[in-house]
């Protein structure tokens, strides 16, 4: 199938007319010529990069949090006189980013296809900016919360939209590299978070600077988004569905595709418009989406499996295997390991390579094999770490080992391309909405899985957690061997076609 903006080759699986069934592998406007696709490095990178910081500021805010929750409570440093918090207020702290994300998550169900993808990053870095403001101008604890959530509303219409910015402007052969490099600037956010907390714990009033420091990114982001085209396949999503003047939207969409390209498009913009305009009809993209869509046909096959992943990316013991890490470090012997954040930020280095590799060979490799090999690797860990607490306490080594097995593991699996596979499975007209329950559920399920944590510890005990947690690795194997599909290579249509 022909490409939208991130596509400009001709698919050459069918020559001549079109018509009819997906099945038939017969589609509109296909030529004999398979071109390559040509695209700047530069104007490809940089529609990334913006959108990125939205993961970053996400990353950034969770590292900076674990610190900064330590330098209000000191009654020495923390500059104020409302330091002597109880357990539940830090908890406000904590998690009122968390609360905005999931306010962040159903807005954007509502106004992510009015807005377009550009404005809701703009939107999303504003929020950033102000919750950053006032968060550290904070003169009392409700106002600090407020700060919380309105940054937490931010991550929420960041998460949202970035994926969708970078998966409609990114080429096609660099999509899954691109989104997936997305999860490294989440993780690099928080290695800068925990580093930069780190540095300022003992300062007085330092939790007000660690909030500070996010609010040069969130500027930058913002600047960025606003200099960036809007996608053109928003573009011509609103031109087909009659939301304009289809002349003067196809003229725009043809200037942000050459801007989004660099000069190596050459002249071949405004062909590859009327292409994606005639396969956004074939799939039926001119129709307006309606809430019931989502749960019937295709529209709910992408949903069980962009839900179905996030959810499993988060339910799999990630925030329980992180909690053990430092007493497991201790008793291997590691003396460091008694600093939490040290631990947090060598686990965070870890990470951030992990994160890299799978970058570099997710275009190769595929999404399916990073996905069946990095959960196996996961159910392997997470079995060994429940039968180090039940049965093998004297061999701390091997909990080192299944750690970094199921850290690793996870950056491969899971934590890139859980992100990736809900930016391409929506169909277009969907996507908005699709993304948006699939956002939701990501950060419902972390809240879940951080509030059910502490009393199932005391009642099942580390050993049967780990063991639960195996299980569900298991089942979540399944369900990517039974349910996910291949997108390598594809263009955004023809996993519409194919994939569902």
């Amino acid at each position: 199938m022909a490409s939208g903006p991130e596509q400009p080759r001709l698919s050459s699986r069918q020559k001549g007319g079109s018509s009819g069934e997906l099945g038939d592998a017969q589609e509109p406007l296909l030529s004999e010529v398979h071109n390559s696709e040509n695209y700047s490095v530069l104007a490809a990178i940089l529609p990334f990069l913006f959108p990125a910081l939205g993961g970053l500021l996400y990353g950034y805010d969770i590292g900076a949090t674990s610190c900064a929750t330590i330098s209000v409570e000191s009654p020495t440093s923390s500059g104020i006189s409302w330091y002597n918090l109880s357990s539940v207020e830090i908890g406000l702290i904590t998690s009122g980013s968390l609360y905005g994300a999931l306010i962040g998550s159903l807005l954007a169900f509502n106004v992510a296809d009015f807005l377009g993808r550009r404005r809701e990053l703009i939107s999303a870095a504003i929020l950033y900016l102000l919750g950053a403001l006032v968060t550290a101008l904070a003169p009392d604890l409700p106002v600090m919360v407020i700060g919380r959530v309105v940054f937490g509303i931010g991550i929420g219409l960041a998460m949202h939209a970035a994926p969708m910015y970078i998966a409609e402007t990114a080429p096609s052969e660099i999509r899954g590299r691109l989104i997936s490099l997305k999860e490294f600037f989440i993780v690099l956010g928080m290695v800068g978070g925990y580093g930069i907390g780190s540095l300022l714990v003992d300062t007085v009033a330092g939790w007000r600077y660690m909030y500070t420091a996010a609010i040069p990114l969130a500027v930058i982001m913002g600047i960025g988004m606003w200099w960036l085209p809007a996608s053109p396949r928003w573009i011509l999503l609103r031109a087909i569905q009659g939301r304009g003047n289809m002349h003067e939207l196809k003229e725009t969409a043809i200037s942000c595709l050459c801007r989004l390209r660099g000069t190596a498009i050459g002249d071949s913009a405004p062909a590859q418009v009327d292409e994606m305009l005639a396969e956004l009809s074939y799939v039926g993209e001119e129709k307006e989406a309606s809430l019931g869509e989502m749960f019937h046909g295709k529209c709910l096959k992408a949903l069980v499996i962009g839900a179905g992943l996030v959810l499993f990316q988060q339910i799999t013991g990630q925030p329980s295997v992180l909690y053990y890490a430092a007493s497991i470090f201790q008793s291997a012997g590691f003396s460091e390991a008694s600093d939490a954040t040290r631990v947090s930020i060598l686990l965070g280095v870890f990470k951030l390579i992990m994160t890299g590799a799978a970058v570099l060979v997710v275009d190769r490799l595929g999404r399916r094999p990073l996905l069946l090999g990095g959960v196996l690797g996961m159910v392997i860990s997470l079995f060994l770490l429940g039968s180090y607490y039940l049965f093998f306490d004297n061999a701390p080594i091997a909990a080192v080992v299944a750690l970094l097995l199921y850290v690793g593991c996870y950056q491969l699996s899971f934590g890139p391309i859980g992100w990736l596979m809900i930016s391409e499975i929506f169909p277009l007209r969907l996507r908005g909405r699709g993304l948006s329950i699939a956002v939701l559920v990501n950060f419902a399920a972390n809240a879940l899985v951080t509030f059910a944590f502490s009393p199932l510890k005391v009642w099942l005990g580390a050993g049967i957690l780990f063991y639960a947690f195996g299980a569900i690795a298991v089942a979540s194997l399944v369900f990517i061997f039974f349910i996910v599909p291949e997108t390598k290579g594809l263009t955004l249509e023809e996993i519409e076609a194919k994939c569902l």
